[in-house]
């Protein structure tokens, strides 16, 4: 008995290695005609058609189409997306989260603008296959830790280089001091808290001076007058200077109201606010200063014990609502495949099916300046291109194909 027990095991192992082995398709490149699909354009609403993507555009959106040497695909019943947008993860820069050697996204001190995320994102993450093949095909990999962590980058997920995914966008992080409790275990007084949240904002404003003085300086000077290079300061020239843009990563309603001045008193041209947990709290506040918003992730606890169990889910929902542009992130880095499932429960608790779809696609891709190559399905753009056969937000969907 215990034998034949041995050899039932046995051959169900090898049966599964085959079955697994068959449903692993090697990737193809060419011509390729998708036939009668549901496209779910992101920018022009739902519509039945054929597309076509050539040299890795989208070629051509329309009716009856045709193209020698394509190879044509049966999309009927099927639905198409353009490929998801993670608008804040740590993809590629972190491995196992307990293992400190393969972890790449903190360097030591508050002050590292300097720091690249590009530069330390690992093409090789077993996180990135298993991402791309939920339907994320571009994410916003970035530092954390300190005031000012480095500087953040758009990538697309296919590449054998960092640069060669880098899908052109660079933003720098800044961390805006907190005034809240850090969780059960703070056990620090309210006037501690309030000290310690002075003392980080004078050495955030103190920083920030020193960065404009330098910019004034170095944009001024004659090419042997420059001064000194400072990869700290140079790091932050392009916000200063209006051609970078400032991610500031910001979550309680007095300090998102806190940080609302700050930005306007400093006249940052540039700005996304990140984070924003409790931006329902002010969401008409952020509506009138129209800054956009990168809020999640939306599969999460409430900020307080009193709010209501589900207000992480509504959060995105009640500030587009109320007229802010909003994108969607995980903040994560091994679970960025579940980016449509964050944006599911964010149109199940308010925002919409086609809000939602938005916030994952063309509103980042607006937000970050490449809505001309990412970001919906219409002709020119990359065609980073999902076709599932059912609703992309939903757990039950099954993705068919990618490109």
């Amino acid at each position: 008995m215990n034998k034949m027990k041995k050899i039932i095991i046995i051959l169900f192992c090898f049966a599964a290695f085959f079955q697994a082995d068959a449903q692993i398709e090697k990737a193809k490149s060419g011509t390729f005609l998708l036939k009668n699909g549901e496209l779910h354009t992101a920018s022009s609403g739902v519509q039945r058609a054929d597309l076509l993507i050539k040299d890795g555009k989208i070629a051509n959106i329309g009716l009856d189409l045709s193209e020698a040497g394509a190879t044509e695909i049966d999309c009927t019943g099927k639905r198409v997306y353009p490929g998801l947008i993670d608008s804040g993860t740590r993809l590629g820069l972190s491995e196992v989260g307990a293992v400190s050697l393969t972890n790449d996204y903190n360097e030591v001190g508050d002050f590292t603008p300097q720091m690249q995320a590009l530069t330390a994102v690992n093409p090789n993450s077993v996180s990135i296959p298993v991402t791309r093949v939920n339907g994320v095909t571009t994410v916003i990999s970035k530092p954390s830790g300190g005031l000012f962590p480095g500087t953040a980058a758009l990538i697309n997920l296919i590449g054998y280089t960092p640069g060669q995914m880098y899908a052109g966008f660079k933003g720098l992080i800044m961390s805006y001091p907190s005034s809240g409790s850090r969780g059960r275990w703070d056990r620090r007084s309210e006037e501690d808290r309030k000290k310690e949240e002075e003392k980080k904002l004078k050495k955030i404003n103190d920083t920030w001076d020193n960065a404009v003085l330098y910019a004034k300086i170095a944009g001024a000077a004659k090419a042997d007058e420059k001064p000194e290079y400072n990869p700290e300061m140079e790091a932050m020239r392009g916000v200063i200077n209006g051609d970078m843009m400032l991610m500031l990563e910001v979550n309680k309603d007095k300090d998102i109201l806190s940080a609302l001045r700050w930005v306007k008193k400093k006249d940052i041209k540039k700005v996304v606010f990140t984070g924003v947990a409790e931006g329902w709290r002010v969401a008409d506040s952020l509506a009138q200063a129209k800054i956009p918003v990168i809020t999640g992730p939306i599969l999460n606890r409430p900020s307080r014990s009193s709010d209501s169990y589900d207000i992480a889910y509504k959060n995105a929902g009640i500030m587009q609502n109320a007229g802010v542009k909003v994108a969607i992130r995980t903040d994560e880095a091994e679970n960025v495949r579940n980016l449509p499932f964050n944006a599911g429960f964010a149109a199940a608790y308010g925002m919409g099916k086609e809000e939602a779809l938005k916030a994952v696609t063309i509103v980042p891709a607006e937000i970050f300046g490449v809505a001309d190559q990412l970001g919906s399905l219409t002709k020119g753009k990359i065609a980073n291109i999902v076709v599932c056969d059912g609703d992309i937000f939903e757990t039950k969907t099954t993705i068919e194909r990618l490109f």
